[in-house]
């Protein structure tokens, strides 16, 4: 029998009322926060600079990484989400960031209705950890690809975990997790399938209801639609830009994560670290809850021996008449976080497949770990709303959302921080050439045009090789490095006028 959520009088409403307020504040500062700071290279501005390119071409199905130059590396969606953005309120960091911080929110409302099915305040509890963790946090207002993919995991594990409870014949119910399934397709690509198809397998083998699962969920017929709306974008995609498929399925699904260092990454360079390193990103994603938690089970333990000394107090000593209170203390301490039987052990399948599955791999991101936070959150949620009265709850997880509330707004307004972010973005300087040119003087990189520069001048930057190019008078600008400024100026100072510098690099005019 399922136990009800523990309540505490002397905390009342009052305490989940300012739960919900902190988790507004905190969505509410990361919505402000997307404009505060540049679009940073390399993958906030790579992605950006490919959703403005598809704006500027028309094109939705070759992402296109330069001019001429198809971006091979994943699927489509998110760029279509970031276009989207600069196709209803231009070209800005808003723009770009907004689809994301938006996919972030369905991903807690997929977490709240399926933790609801416990409780409202299982509920919320989830929301509130899954939203205040440090990676969810962060990838919600980030322009990357990962978030669309868990928007796509989620979709996956709630409707399948709907779809085995529902009516036979019910196909409404596998509505959710076939739209997820397409959704990490065009995400992600192939590995979505892994990272919802392994912790299934392993639930319904370790669980024995194989049998159950393929009697209950209609695979065969949701598989053919995933198909049928996936894979027509991928023959598109190698029709026009043949050697896509080899590329994106032998390299992006096989090299990336099983070649340390793989040097045929067309886009950048692969990220190499130790196997296993997985596991401590997982701990730094999560963070702070680690610690707010442990706080939690502190007080709630405390609380439990406070409790039972009462009840020991108050009742005659003998053993046989002690053991009544023992199912009271069990109701409110020790009562099972989860309703239906079997959804600890689908969480925390789901939870742990990112972690294992990645642990051998020698090139990753710590963000690989996302796909999984929302099942986590479900778990922890479920427990501090069955386990601990509001008292010792409600507290802690408002603390945490007022700590990351807070250290959100420090730093995105941090003179210091700002400072770091100019020297992963041309923003600065591009904006500096914006307002001073006149109409028909180009802007030049000395080099490679970085993604943000392009991004930044709308596409209208050029790279060149060597300031000798440039013919004198032609007013031209060109953002250079100090030190080739330094010793540019030895040689062509008198055609040289310095504007402004901005980290480590200097935008002239050659004249």
């Amino acid at each position: 029998m399922k136990a009800a959520p523990v309540t505490d009088p002397r905390a009342g409403p009052r305490a989940g009322r300012l739960l919900l307020w902190a988790l507004a504040a905190l969505v509410l500062a990361r919505g402000v926060s997307l404009a505060f700071y540049p679009l940073m290279d390399m993958t906030e501005s790579r992605y950006a600079d490919i959703g403005r390119r598809m704006v500027e071409t028309g094109d939705l199905v070759t992402p296109w990484f330069a001019d001429g130059v198809p971006f091979w590396g994943k699927p489509p969606l998110s760029f279509w989400a970031t276009a989207l953005g600069f196709r209803l309120f231009g070209l800005n960091e808003m723009a770009a960031r907004l689809p994301h911080l938006l996919l972030g929110v369905a991903v807690a409302a997929l977490v709240w209705r399926h933790a609801r099915q416990q409780s409202q305040r299982a509920a919320w509890h989830a929301v509130a950890l899954l939203a205040g963790s440090t990676l969810f946090l962060v990838a919600s207002g980030a322009v990357m690809t990962d978030m669309a993919l868990a928007v796509g995991t989620t979709l996956v594990m709630v409707g399948i975990w709907r779809a085995l409870h529902a009516p036979a014949g019910d196909w409404v119910a596998s509505v959710p997790w076939v739209l997820g399934a397409v959704i990490g397709m065009l995400a992600k690509g192939p590995v979505s399938l892994i990272l919802w198809g392994v912790p299934l397998l392993a639930w319904v083998l370790l669980t024995g209801r194989l049998r159950t699962a393929w009697a209950r969920v209609p695979w065969l017929r949701g598989m053919a639609v995933v198909v049928a709306l996936s894979l027509p974008w991928y023959l598109l995609a190698e029709a026009r830009s043949p050697g896509f498929l080899h590329y994106f399925i032998v390299g992006e699904h096989w090299h990336r994560f099983v070649t340390p260092g793989w040097s045929g990454d067309l886009y950048g360079t692969a990220h190499k670290f130790p196997r296993g390193s997985i596991w401590p990103f997982a701990l730094l994603g999560v963070m702070p809850w680690p610690l707010l938690l442990g706080v939690v089970w502190l007080r709630s333990r405390r609380a439990r021996f406070s409790e039972a000394s009462k009840h020991t107090s108050a009742e005659p000593s003998t053993s046989a008449l002690a053991r009544p209170s023992a199912p009271a203390l069990t109701e409110h301490f020790n009562a099972p976080a989860l309703g239906r039987p079997g959804e600890a052990s689908y969480l925390w399948a789901w939870a742990l497949t990112p972690c294992v599955f990645f642990s051998a791999a020698g090139n990753i991101l710590w963000t690989y770990v996302l796909p999984g936070l929302p099942a986590l959150a479900i778990l922890a949620g479920s427990w501090t709303a069955s386990r601990a009265p509001r008292a010792h709850a409600e507290g802690p997880l408002t603390a945490g959302l007022v700590l990351c509330t807070l250290a959100l707004m420090v730093w995105a307004g941090s003179p210091t921080v700002a400072e770091r972010m100019d020297e992963k973005s041309a923003r600065a300087l591009v904006r500096d050439y914006q307002a001073r040119a006149l109409p028909g003087e180009p802007l030049y990189f000395l080099g490679r045009v970085p993604f943000s520069g392009s991004f930044y001048s709308n596409g209208t930057a050029r790279p060149i090789d060597a300031l000798e190019a440039l013919e004198p008078g032609g007013g031209a600008y060109v953002i250079l490095s100090e030190k080739v400024y330094a010793d540019a100026a030895s040689s062509l100072g008198e055609h040289l006028t310095r504007v402004s510098a901005r980290s480590g690099r200097v935008l002239v005019k050659v004249q």
